[in-house]
């Protein structure tokens, strides 16, 4: 099972606020969830009020293996930027570590 992290999508007509879930990457954008970790109020006036993420569930979750979505990446970059940073440099090591294997194998090759 594929988990994402994204937006649902609640409220009416005109006033939408979001909901920061945990989801399979297969289910309707409004459908069930596995975990709600956070919520998003883009007409809340005061900044501070207007998003709320359990920065601890985010992280469970990246560990487990879920991805982020673009919305839900600038979200908690916004009110979690240490797991952003560290999603950052995990990547930036794979990279170090997978490049020389590479550049082995292509020796090897001739």
């Amino acid at each position: 099972m594929a988990l994402v992290i994204r937006l649902k999508k609640t409220g009416r007509t005109n006033h939408q606020s979001f909901r920061l879930v945990v989801t399979d990457k297969r289910t309707p954008r409004d459908g069930k969830y596995l975990e709600m970790i956070g919520w998003y109020n883009p007409l809340e006036e005061k900044p501070e009020k207007s998003l709320f993420i359990k920065a601890d569930r985010v992280e469970f979750w990246l560990q487990k293996g879920a991805q982020l979505s673009e919305k839900a990446r600038s979200l908690v970059k916004r009110s979690a930027p240490e797991i952003i940073k560290g999603l950052n440099e995990k990547k930036r090591l794979k990279k170090k570590e997978s490049k020389p294997k590479q550049k082995a194998k292509t020796k090897a090759k001739k």
